[in-house]
């Protein structure tokens, strides 16, 4: 049995036990294999139907103001405008009108705070940033973590493959800005995506849902609540997404790049045998099978006849995009399998006073077919080989259990926790080349196979890791009998204790036994002080502080680990409503010390008698300073119409840093991130005899962003302006019957704006090359609620 067998068994055997004994605790109480589904029309009210960003959420009320949003953002249910974070809030009606059918789609630029990216042009992995940090590089690696918590019902999700597939049946997702490391723990050093799905209703209902879109697009979507049966309420929601690829003429008879077919199903089930006890079950499993995005050849040096530089005459050079190849190259769609469980049980043993265990397990494999750069980042050689195909696979389980307490006593407020997490995982990669030019540049012919040889060992690198991590949290609010209680103090702190080992077994195909190891021990605390001068208006101070735990590089030499990087955050902010709750101002500013920032640098190494370049990550010294402000507004002036607007301003001073390899000054900067960035969305709905008739627009603008690594390397994109808007015929009823019918036309870049989500420079060719964002997309959806 290989390394990765005995991984992989290890793994997968003390986990499942783990992971199954939930489904032990809801089969002992006669858990049934029904379920239950959301029933609620898609849009029920204007406001509700209208908000995209910040207070995304909000609904109309009775009086025409803006309804309560409650989010979660403290571990436990808090109204927003109370909440001290900066936060921006989608709900299920903003993500639908927005179109957005995974978290790729927030590319671009729904919460302007909130930056996704993709890694290496692929779909299958995921950069998430939120102000102005971000990773290194590559988090694909199982040694290395993200700069952003990922949550979705409070579990804990560890690795970026996986993040791009399909969303369920989503009641609203939250932006928590800055870091949350007391609360969330490590890895939230620049704050958290808490997602959150729906619940069980325990009533019978059912919506589905169909669409077709161009390039043979087309989605599928049900949703079933079924009654609540012996007190369980069982809820399942299957989807299905699929694309052609936007740019065609690859080998093979593949989809093309920028292609996906996702496809997903889940169940909850609630069981509440007392008015004090409640037990939830969750299970997802889904696929998701995608392409790279293009890149594209946009400015080469002069011609120099005979140099390596050459361009092949048949290859395009500009700057708009392409919708076909030039080279048919060999693209396999990558393909990302995963599964979770989670088991949530909350006991309210006595009044203000409640117990809640997350228990959460989930496993990922994903495979990586990257052959995106086809002839565009190397230069001609006459009879050469090109087409280097980038191809990775990668697994990942892992295992997580918290324990919670949240009480009241008089003027005390304490939430306070135990968490323990675990995980383990490998990756490998071989990028050989698959095409070969003829003498003139004119065509190409295909290699015999990609079979490995002694001139391209398989695999060129590989390596495995394991982490384990134990926390304890506690937090105390407290409200001085001052101010007519008006003040709350609240202070707390989380104790981290990080574990983390891991070996090579590939380095440029051979035989490697390097091994790294990491422990630190670790303490993040924060306080706030929130003032109500009046009504509707609260403002707050307060100071936190993150880490992000330290790894190892799987493309170093000697997989030497690095540590742990931190930030602490000064930020100050009001949350207003005036007008009778007809308006919303959210502000917040922030300055945070960012230090040990773990930076990627090439380092040139002789292999096999051969100069190779690979990829160390060392902590830099010195402290970053990063600033900004976050300005969030909603507005319903009318009855049924809503307008919202969300800015932010981030900004940063990195001191100029030695690359210790080669001694070189290098300039290191914030990765994926505007200075400025701004949304703006405007909401109506109009009543109609037995139907309503919703008008959804938005538009989103960032500035420049630099898309490479922290070294600056690469020019930066062009600043972008895209608009989306969704026009749709909804709640129309069906008779009697009190089933609805939902008739919508979308569009995602209505303008069909040509935007660089990315740039690159290859400094031995001098090329630059980009990767454009999606071109205009549009689609009809229907919908029936019964």
């Amino acid at each position: 049995m290989t390394d990765r067998d005995q991984l992989r068994l290890r793994s997968g055997n003390g986990m499942w036990m783990a992971a199954t004994s939930a489904l032990a605790v809801l089969a002992a109480t006669g858990a049934g294999a029904t379920t239950a589904v959301e029933d609620q029309p898609a849009v029920t009210q204007a406001a509700a139907a209208a908000t995209s960003q910040v207070a995304a959420a909000a609904a109309t009320v009775d009086t025409g103001g803006l309804a309560d949003i409650i989010v979660t953002a403290q571990r436990r249910e808090t109204n927003l405008q109370k909440t001290p974070i900066s936060i921006s809030v989608l709900s299920a009606d903003a993500l639908r009108n927005r179109r957005i059918l995974s978290l790729v789609d927030l590319r671009d630029g729904t919460i302007p705070s909130l930056r996704v990216g993709q890694f290496a042009r692929r779909n299958s992995a995921l950069v998430i940033c939120i102000r102005g940090i971000c990773p290194a590089s590559d988090t694909n690696q199982p040694a290395r973590d993200a700069t952003v918590g990922v949550y979705v019902d409070e579990v804990f999700l560890a690795r970026p493959q996986g993040l791009a597939a399909a969303l369920y049946d989503v009641e609203r997702i939250e932006v928590l800005r800055g870091p949350q490391g007391t609360l969330f723990g490590r890895n939230a050093i620049g704050g958290a995506l808490n997602i959150v799905t729906r619940k069980p209703k325990g009533e019978l209902g059912l919506r589905v849902g169909a669409g077709v879109r161009n390039f043979n697009g087309y989605t599928g979507e049900i949703h079933l609540d079924l009654p609540r049966v012996a007190g369980i309420a069982v809820k399942i929601d299957a989807v299905k997404q699929y694309r052609d690829g936007q740019v065609s003429g690859v080998a093979d008879g593949q989809p093309g790049f920028n292609y996906f077919d996702r496809q997903g199903l889940a169940i909850r089930a609630r069981w509440e045998p007392a008015a004090t006890l409640s037990v939830d079950y969750g299970f997802d499993i889904a696929r998701d099978n995608t392409t790279p995005s293009y890149l594209q050849l946009l400015e080469v040096p002069a011609v120099v006849p005979g140099a390596a530089r050459n361009v092949a005459p048949i290859v395009t050079v500009g700057s708009r995009r392409v919708t076909r190849a030039d080279v048919a190259v060999p693209q396999e769609p990558s393909v990302g399998n995963q599964f979770g469980h989670r088991l949530t049980v909350e006991w309210e043993p006595l009044a203000d006073v409640s117990l809640r265990s997350i228990t959460g397990y989930r496993k990922i494999d994903q495979s990586q077919f990257d052959n995106g750069v086809g002839p565009n980042t190397g230069g001609f050689r006459p009879n050469g080989n090109f087409a280097r195909y980038s191809i990775a696979t990668s697994f990942q389980d892992q295992f997580s259990q918290e324990l919670q307490a949240h009480g009241k006593l008089g003027r005390l407020d304490l939430l306070a926790g135990l968490y323990y997490f675990e995980e383990e995982g490998g990756d490998d990669a071989w990028a050989p080349n698959t095409l070969q030019w003829n003498a003139t540049g004119t065509g190409w012919t295909r290699l015999p196979s990609l079979a490995a040889g002694a001139d391209n060992p398989f695999p060129d690198r590989a390596s495995f890791a394991k982490a384990k991590s134990y926390a304890a949290y506690a937090q105390l609010g407290w409200k001085p009998p001052i101010l007519d209680d008006r003040v709350l103090l609240t202070a707390g702190a989380r104790y981290t204790h990080d574990e983390r080992e891991g070996r090579l077994l590939k380095v440029n195909g051979l035989d490697d036994t390097n091994r790294f190891t990491f422990e630190a021990d670790r303490v993040d605390p924060a306080f706030t002080l929130e003032v109500q001068p009046v009504d509707d208006v609260n403002v707050y101070a307060k100071w936190g502080q993150a880490y992000r735990a330290g790894g190892a590089n799987s493309r170093s030499l000697l997989f030497s680990s690095f540590g742990p990087e931190t930030i602490s955050t000064s930020e100050v902010g009001a949350k207003t409503e005036f007008f009778d709750r007809r308006v919303r101002v959210n502000v917040a500013a922030f300055t945070s010390a960012y230090k040990n920032q773990q930076v990627d640098f090439n380092r040139n190494a002789i292999l096999q008698g051969g100069l190779r370049t690979v990829n160390e990550t060392v902590n830099v010294p010195g402290t970053s300073r990063i600033k900004g402000g976050e300005l969030d507004i909603t507005a319903t002036p009318l009855d049924g119409l809503t307008l919202s607007a969300s800015y932010a301003y981030t900004t940063w001073n990195i001191p100029p840093t030695v690359n210790p390899f080669n001694n070189a000054v290098s300039q290191i900067t914030m990765v994926q991130t505007p200075n400025h960035a701004a949304s703006g969305a405007v909401d109506y709905l109009y009543p109609l005899p037995r139907a309503e008739l919703l008008f959804h627009f938005d538009i989103n603008y960032a500035g420049a962003i630099n898309s490479g690594n922290n070294v600056i390397t690469s020019p930066p994109t062009n600043e972008s302006l895209l608009a989306n808007a969704r026009i749709a015929l909804t709640n129309i009823e069906l008779g009697d019957s009190g089933h609805k019918l939902e008739v919508s036309l979308w569009s995602r870049n209505l303008f069909n704006r040509d935007v660089f989500t990315a740039r690159g420079f290859n400094t031995a060719t001098r090329f630059q090359t980009g990767v454009y964002n999606e071109p205009r997309t549009f689609g009809v959806d229907l919908q029936v609620m019964y």
